[in-house]
């Protein structure tokens, strides 16, 4: 059934890659440790009290809550799913609680600091310092996440439209509007691509390495280290700060949450609310500098 289960995943619901293996691993543990502790080789006839043992045993073990908790979420997509293939009768994830996770503030950059982290100046003006600027600014400017970026092709990016199609978590589709100052930077470096490689086909990748082939998620990582080192004074310096400034930014310019939300690819107002945190920490030291009775 933990076959079939990770078809459902993958073919009907349209998880992606990465949220497949990880529901697939979670469950290989958690079918480790009942054979290992309860010698049972089905996990479908695991019970409740075994489920609740295996979480007991991962916090003992020192695995984050976060972590936890999404091991319990696939515990609990895999019995409902169970349980509508009739596979099972009752669900024993029903009563089980997730563990109280400690709100975080997203980290995001001052504007002061991501003006300095774009500063052309900081550029070399090759093919690998202008491709390193188009990570940081498109990252910045669309708040695209980073498997986005690195999926992204030449024929995504409209620049008679002005807009640049991105297809996001579950394979959904959406279409983000580019600055003029962005359009202007994407043209010089199609330039320096085109010099680099000679040409460019509309299947080729937006961000390449150096001999041209599909940029990785380490590579970016390093990209947005090595520039953020320059200038952040953040505790993160990963691609995902980028896309959290690029909220943060927005709402505190007025824009509008259901605006970001469609921008950002969330699939409801819950995941972008996070955002409006920071904001509201902003509104509250101006209220307290300018408000006479504060």
């Amino acid at each position: 059934m933990v076959d079939s289960f990770i078809n459902y995943l993958e073919f009907e619901k349209k998880s992606s890659p990465h949220t497949v293996l990880a529901y697939q691993k979670d469950l290989e543990q958690f079918q480790d440790f009942v054979l290992t502790a309860f010698e049972k080789e089905d996990i479908s006839e695991a019970d409740h009290s075994e489920i609740r043992a295996w979480v007991i045993d991962l916090v003992e073990n020192g695995l984050s809550t976060t972590s936890v908790n999404r091991k319990i979420a696939t515990l609990r997509s895999y019995y409902k799913f169970l349980l509508r293939s009739r596979a099972i009768s009752k669900d024993p994830t029903y009563k089980l609680k997730s563990l109280k996770n400690p709100k975080k503030l997203p980290e995001f950059l001052q504007e002061t600091t991501i003006s300095s982290v774009l500063e052309e100046s900081v550029y070399d003006p090759g093919f690998e310092g202008q491709r390193d600027r188009m990570v940081m600014e498109f990252l910045y400017l669309t708040g695209v996440r980073l498997s986005e970026l690195t999926g992204l092709k030449w024929r995504d990016i409209k620049l008679q439209e002005g807009v640049v199609k991105v297809l996001g978590k579950r394979k959904k589709e959406r279409i983000i509007p580019l600055t003029k100052g962005l359009l202007r930077n994407i043209i010089l470096y199609k330039k320096v691509f085109e010099e680099r490689f000679l040409k460019i086909e509309q299947s080729d990748y937006f961000i390449v390495t150096n001999h041209g082939k599909q940029s990785y998620p380490m590579m970016i990582y390093r990209v947005v280290r090595h520039y953020l080192d320059l200038f952040a004074q953040t505790s993160k310096r990963s691609p995902h700060v980028l896309r959290h400034t690029f909220a943060t930014h927005l709402l505190n310019k007025g824009a509008d949450l259901n605006a970001v939300k469609d921008l950002l690819g969330h699939a409801n107002l819950a995941a972008t609310q996070v955002y409006t945190h920071n904001s509201l920490e902003k509104l509250k030291a101006v209220f307290e500098q300018a408000h006479p009775k504060a």
